[in-house]
């Protein structure tokens, strides 16, 4: 184990030396912020449909609500056990009260390929009340490439096709078409248009989960084996280190 006791003063001075390269991270996550708001837009033309609670077909146009901007996370579902995946239940966990995104002219709404009726029955289950919309039927899932299927489409994940996302190591082996995965798309209305104005995939959208960025700043991390120092949580006895993500009312608490 290589945890480092130390007098207060010395605690102090190295703390002192990681705040500066945090502040240096702070102004270059600013920079990088102002740059993503650079960014062209993609006008919508596709007449895209979903269902909600009434069962009507929806637009995109609709989702927002009235608002001028919309955020939405394309959960990923999972088609044998008729709910989303337990990563993506975890981050949707974390979204609170929509009040202050509202007030900002945002609107928040997950989306996902699964029937409407079993989202609902796993919504219910998971006592969340923000927007969560069917995209069954229509190409959104496909267009934003979060589901997958070779006769539709070529695959193609993080802005990467699938000769170069097996380069790093991912195979479709034991994969039955189609598939989701997860990412985060947003979306403006502008002079009667929508436009899709940013969507990031896989840790892309790490930094906008609470329990990873509170996670990040304790001593045993997010306790993942890529991390390091490698085991420290397993070194300090902490539970079982490296846990599993379950769905909230799985796991087992003292």
């Amino acid at each position: 184990m290589d945890m480092e006791i130390v007098d207060r003063e010395t605690w102090t001075d190295a703390r002192k030396n990681l705040l500066a390269k945090e502040k240096a991270f702070t102004r270059t996550r600013d920079e990088l912020n102002a740059e993503r708001r650079r960014m062209p837009v993609v006008r919508i033309d596709e007449d895209y449909r979903f269902t909600g609670p009434t069962g009507a077909a929806l637009t995109l146009d609709d989702l927002f609500e009235g608002r001028r901007q919309l955020v939405v996370y394309h959960a990923m579902w999972l088609d044998d056990a008729r709910r989303a995946c337990p990563s993506c239940s975890c981050f949707l966990d974390q979204i609170g009260h929509l009040a202050h995104l509202n007030a900002r002219d945002t609107t928040f709404a997950a989306i996902s390929r699964g029937p409407y009726d079993e989202i609902a029955a796993f919504k219910q289950r998971m006592e969340w009340t923000f927007p969560w919309y069917s995209s069954r039927g229509s190409d959104f899932n496909y267009d934003f490439h979060v589901t997958f299927d070779e006769s539709v489409a070529p695959i193609s994940y993080n802005y990467l096709t699938l000769p170069e996302l097996a380069d790093r190591g991912f195979s479709l082996d034991g994969w039955e078409q189609p598939f989701d995965l997860h990412g985060l798309s947003c979306f403006l209305r502008h002079d009667g248009s929508v436009f899709h104005t940013y969507s990031a995939y896989a840790r892309g959208t790490d930094n906008l989960g609470f329990l990873s960025d509170l996670l990040d700043v304790t001593y045993l991390g997010r306790q993942e084996e890529w991390e390091e120092p490698k085991g420290r949580a397993t070194a300090l006895g902490a539970g079982a280190g490296s846990p599993t993500l379950r769905y909230h009312d799985e796991y087992v608490t003292s």
